[in-house]
C-alpha cells in the first residue's frame, strides 16, 4: 500500500508542478520586482559607501584592494542589468486577447528573472561588507623612473660601470662612493640605482639621506615607508629596528642607498641586515671622506668621484645657460668662469643658472668675484659651492687638521715637506717629540685631507694639490677666523701693504707672485707668526723690518729677489759660519740649493748632536780637505756624521769618492737618504723615492762593496753602480735577501761583472731576488753572461716593467725560461 501511495505522489509531482510553478511566478511577479527594487537600492547605498572609502583612500595615497575594485565592477554590471529589467516591467502590463487577459508568459519571465536577480544583488551586497578597501602603497623612488639630472659624461661612465659590477658581485654587500662636496655623488648613485633596477640586479632600490647628525628614527621611518612597513612612532628605536630587520631579511634583492655619511653609522641599530645567502640588503654609501667608508663603515670597495674635465664642465655649463654663451665676447668670459669653477658641478650649476640671460657686464662682474672672493663671508654666485666646501671643513676632525687645511690654503704650497717645516715652526703638530714623528704626522694629515676630498693626489705621495675653489674657501675662512692676509696672482695686482689696523691683528701674511711694494718702516705686526713673501719685482727689506714682529715663528723668503739684505740675513754662502755649531738643539739643517757652498768648518756638524735631518745634497763640499799655511784641517770630515746618533734623514753629495770612510755605521739608522758619490751627478727632481744611493767611480779607484756599504742599505729603493771594476755580482750567495725594497737598479761600466744574481752558494732552497724591482738598466757590461744563476723563487722580478740593455755583448738571454714564463708584464726598452 505504501508503495502505491508513494508512486501516486510522485506522479502528481511530475504532472502538477510544471503547471503550478509558472502560475506562482505569475502571481508573485509584482512582489519579486518590488523586492528587487528594494535590494537594488540597498546595493546602490552600499556601492556609494565603498566608493567613498575608495576615493578617500586614493586621496591619501593608498592602493585599493583588487577584490574591492572587482566588486565595484560587478556591482555596476548588476545595477545596469536590474535597471534594464525594471524598465521591461512596462511590458508586463500588456494584455492579450484584446486586453481582456494579462500576458502570463511575460509576467512569468519577468518574475522568474527578478527572483534570480534578487539573489545576485543580495549576494553582492553580502560580499561588499569589507573590513578595509585599501592598503599602504610602496611608492617607487621617483628618480628611478627618470634620467633627468644625470649627464652621461665619459669620466662618470666608467665609474658607474665599475660600481654596477661591484654590486653584482656576490662577495660584496657594502660599497662606498666618495668625493668632495658638490661633486655629484648623489646624482651618480641614483643613476646606479636606476640602472641596477632596470637591469634586474635588484627588485627594489630605496634611498635615505643620512646627513651630519643622523636621526635613527627618521632613517628607520623613511626605509620602512618605502617598503610598506608600519612602525609605531612611539616604539623605542631598538623595537623599530627589530621589526625593520625581520622585514628586510625577507627581501632577496634589495639595494639601500644611504646618502651623505659623515661618520660611523650602526646599520644594526637602524635595522638593516647586510646581504647573505639567506637574503638581506646590499648597501651603497656616499661620503665626502674615504676614511669614513674604509675605516668607520668597513666598505669592501670604494669608488672616487673626481671633478669634471674641461670638456665636460663646459658641456654642463652650456646646458644650464643655453647656446647664448657661444656668441662673441660672452664666450671668452664664460670660458674663464668655467675654469674658475674647477670642474665642480655644485659650482658650475648655480653659477650658470644665476648668469643665464644676464648682460655681459654681470658675467664680467661674476668672473671678477670668482677671482677675488670675499674675505669675509661667502656671497653671490659662489655661495652654494663655498658653503658646501666650508661644510666639509667644519666637519674635519680636530683643530690640528682644520689648521692644516687652512695653512695649505693660504700658503699655496703643495708638498709634505713644506707642511713639515711650516707645521713645526708654527707648533701645529700635537704631542710629537721628533722630526720623524712630525713627518709621519704631516703625511697623515695630508692623507686625511685627501680622503676628505679637500686635497688631490700629486705625482707622488710627497705632493698634492688643492682646487682653486677649495683654496678660495680656505683663504676666506683663514681671513675671517684667523686674520690671515694672503694674496696670489691677483687680477688687480696688490701694490701696497694692508693698513696699520689690519697689520696689528694679522697672524699670517702670505704673498705669492705679487707686485707688492717695499714694506714700510715701523712694520708693526705683534700677532704675526707666519711671513712668506714671493714677488715678481725686486724687493728691498728695511733694516728694522722685523723689529715689530715679536711673535714671528716662520719666515720664508725662498726664491725671492732681494735688492738689499737686512743686517740679520745672509745668502749665497760659500762657507757655513762656525756659529751654526752653537745651535746644539737644532733638529733640521737644510742647505739645499746652496750651489756655491764648499766649506763647512771642522767640528761644526759633529756639534749638532740633536740633528735629525741634514740636507746638503746640492752643495759641492770639499769633504776632509786640508787648507791653510799651517796644514790645519779647515773642512769637515764625513767621519763627523757618525756623531749624529739621532740622524734619520740625509741628502749628501760626495764628489771625491776617496773621502768616503769605510766605517759609516750611521747608515743603519737612516730611514731616508739620497747619497750621491762621485763627480758629475745631476741631482734631479724629487720622484717619491725615499732611499737612493748612487756611486760613480771616475778615476779607476775601487770601493769595496762590503757589509759597511751596500749591505747596510737593505731598505734601498734606487741603486746606481757606475764604474766598479771588481764587482762580480750584485747579490752575494751568502746573503739571500736580494734587496727586497729596490725599485730601480742601474749598473754601468763594469767589465768584470758576469751575472747580476748568483745564488749557487746560497744556503736557502730558493732566494727571492728583487721582488719589487720595476726598472732595470744594464749598460756597458762586456762580460755579463747571465742575469740569474742559481735557484730563485717565483716572487723574484715579479714587478719588473722596464728593461734597458746596452753594450752587453755576451748576454744571450735576458731571463731563463723558468723566470721568463712568469714575466708577461714588462717591455724591453732596447
Amino acid at each position: 500500500m505504501e508503495i502505491v501511495i508513494s508512486v501516486a505522489a510522485k506522479v502528481a509531482e511530475y504532472l502538477v508542478a510544471p503547471i503550478i510553478h509558472p502560475f506562482t511566478y505569475c502571481c508573485t511577479y509584482k512582489t519579486n520586482l518590488e523586492k528587487l527594487k528594494n535590494e537594488l537600492e540597498k546595493l546602490k547605498i552600499a556601492r556609494a559607501s565603498v566608493e567613498y572609502k575608495v576615493e578617500d583612500s586614493r586621496n591619501k595615497g593608498y592602493g585599493i584592494q583588487q577584490h574591492v575594485e572587482e566588486w565595484l565592477i560587478s556591482v555596476d554590471n548588476v545595477i545596469n542589468e536590474v535597471e534594464t529589467l525594471i524598465e521591461d516591467k512596462e511590458k508586463s502590463n500588456s494584455r492579450c486577447l484584446k486586453g481582456l487577459c494579462p500576458n502570463l508568459k511575460t509576467r512569468y519571465q519577468l518574475s522568474k528573472k527578478a527572483e534570480r536577480e534578487v539573489n545576485a544583488v543580495v549576494g553582492l551586497h553580502e560580499k561588499g561588507r569589507f573590513d578595509g578597501v585599501s592598503f599602504r602603497t610602496v611608492p617607487e623612488e621617483t628618480w628611478l623612473k627618470s634620467t633627468q639630472g644625470f649627464m652621461h659624461f665619459e669620466s662618470r661612465k666608467s665609474t658607474l660601470k665599475e660600481i654596477l659590477n661591484a654590486l653584482s658581485n656576490r662577495n660584496f654587500n657594502m660599497i662606498g662612493v666618495y668625493g668632495m662636496g658638490g661633486i655629484g655623488k648623489t646624482t651618480l648613485v641614483k643613476e646606479v640605482g636606476r640602472q641596477a633596477k632596470e637591469n634586474n640586479l635588484f627588485e627594489k632600490v630605496i634611498s635615505s639621506h643620512v646627513s651630519q647628525t643622523p636621526q635613527i628614527k627618521n632613517i628607520q621611518g623613511e626605509i620602512a615607508e618605502k617598503i610598506g612597513l608600519e612602525l609605531a612612532e612611539q616604539s623605542h628605536e631598538t623595537v623599530r629596528a627589530g621589526r625593520l630587520l625581520e622585514r628586510l631579511k625577507r627581501e632577496t634583492k634589495i639595494l639601500i642607498i644611504l646618502d651623505d655619511i659623515w661618520g660611523s653609522l650602526d646599520l644594526e641599530a637602524i635595522g638593516i641586515p647586510l646581504a647573505d645567502d639567506n637574503g638581506g640588503c646590499k648597501v651603497l654609501l656616499t661620503a665626502r671622506s674615504q676614511d669614513v667608508l674604509s675605516c668607520k663603515m668597513d666598505c669592501q670597495q670604494n669608488f672616487f668621484v673626481d671633478v669634471l674635465n674641461e670638456k665636460e664642465a663646459w658641456s654642463l655649463f652650456k646646458k644650464m645657460t643655453g647656446d647664448c654663451i657661444e656668441n662673441g665676447e660672452l664666450k671668452s668670459v664664460a670660458t674663464e668662469i668655467v675654469k674658475e669653477c674647477a670642474g665642480l658641478p655644485i659650482a658650475i650649476v648655480p653659477v650658470a643658472r644665476a648668469l643665464r640671460n644676464k648682460r655681459l657686464s654681470e658675467w664680467k662682474d661674476a668672473l671678477l668675484e670668482f677671482r677675488r672672493p670675499s674675505l669675509r663671508n661667502f656671497t653671490g654666485t659662489t655661495q652654494v659651492a663655498y658653503k658646501s666646501i666650508e661644510l666639509s671643513y667644519n666637519h674635519l676632525n680636530g683643530e690640528e687638521l682644520k689648521k692644516t687645511f687652512l695653512l695649505i690654503g693660504y700658503t699655496f704650497f703643495s708638498c709634505v715637506e713644506d707642511l713639515l717645516y711650516y707645521g713645526m715652526g708654527l707648533g701645529l703638530f700635537q704631542n710629537i717629540n721628533t722630526l720623524e714623528e712630525a713627518r709621519d704626522r704631516a703625511h697623515t694629515l695630508v692623507d686625511k685631507l685627501k680622503n676628505s676630498c679637500l686635497l688631490l693626489d700629486g705625482e707622488t705621495s710627497e705632493w698634492f694639490s688643492m682646487h682653486d675653489v677649495v683654496r678660495d674657501v680656505a683663504r676666506s675662512i683663514a681671513s675671517r677666523d684667523q686674520h690671515v692676509f694672503a694674496v696670489e696672482n691677483e687680477v688687480v695686482p696688490l701694490t701696497s701693504w694692508p693698513d696699520k689696523d689690519t697689520l696689528k691683528v694679522c697672524t699670517a701674511i702670505s704673498l705669492k707672485n705679487s707686485n707688492i711694494s717695499e714694506p714700510p718702516q715701523g712694520f708693526e705686526c705683534p700677532q704675526l707668526k707666519f711671513l712668506c713673501i714671493g714677488c715678481h719685482a725686486s724687493l728691498r727689506i728695511p733694516d728694522k723690518f722685523f723689529s715689530g714682529m715679536i711673535g714671528l715663528r716662520v719666515l720664508d723668503f725662498t726664491q725671492m729677489h732681494l735688492l738689499a739684505l737686512p743686517s740679520s740675513l745672509g745668502s749665497n754662502m760659500q762657507k757655513l759660519v762656525e756659529e751654526i755649531g752653537r745651535l746644539t738643539q737644532l733638529r733640521l739643517l737644510d742647505l739645499r740649493r746652496c750651489y756655491r757652498l764648499r766649506v763647512i768648518p771642522a767640528n761644526v756638524i759633529s756639534s749638532l748632536s740633536r740633528l735629525e735631518e741634514l740636507y746638503i745634497g746640492e752643495s759641492p763640499i770639499m769633504w776632509g780637505k786640508v787648507g791653510g799655511v799651517d796644514g790645519e784641517r779647515r773642512n769637515a770630515s764625513l767621519d763627523e756624521l757618525n756623531n749624529l746618533s739621532k740622524l734619520t734623514s740625509l741628502e749628501i753629495l760626495i764628489q771625491d769618492e776617496k773621502a768616503l770612510p769605510r766605517d759609516l755605521s750611521f747608515f743603519k739608522m737612516l730611514q731616508r737618504y739620497r747619497k750621491l758619490i762621485g763627480d758629475s751627478w745631476e741631482y734631479g727632481a724629487r720622484d717619491g723615492i725615499s732611499r737612493k744611493f748612487k756611486l760613480k767611480l771616475t778615476n779607476g779607484d775601487n770601493i769595496c762593496l762590503n757589509e759597511g756599504h751596500i749591505m747596510q742599505l737593505k731598505g734601498i729603493e734606487d741603486l746606481t753602480l757606475d764604474g766598479l771594476p771588481d764587482m762580480k755580482s750584485v747579490i752575494y750567495g751568502s746573503d739571500g735577501e736580494g734587496f727586497p725594497q729596490l725599485k730601480r737598479l742601474q749598473i754601468r761600466r763594469n767589465g768584470n761583472i758576469v751575472r747580476l744574481v748568483d745564488t749557487m752558494d746560497c744556503t736557502a732552497a730558493r732566494t727571492t731576488a728583487f721582488p719589487l724591482l720595476e726598472s732595470l738598466f744594464l749598460e756597458d757590461l762586456g762580460n755579463l753572461e747571465k742575469i740569474c744563476r742559481g735557484p730563485l723563487s717565483a716572487e723574484s722580478f715579479c714587478k719588473l716593467k722596464n728593461i734597458r740593455v746596452e753594450g752587453c755583448d755576451k748576454l744571450k738571454n735576458v731571463f731563463p725560461v723558468t723566470i721568463g714564463k712568469l714575466k708577461n708584464n714588462f717591455s724591453p726598452s732596447k
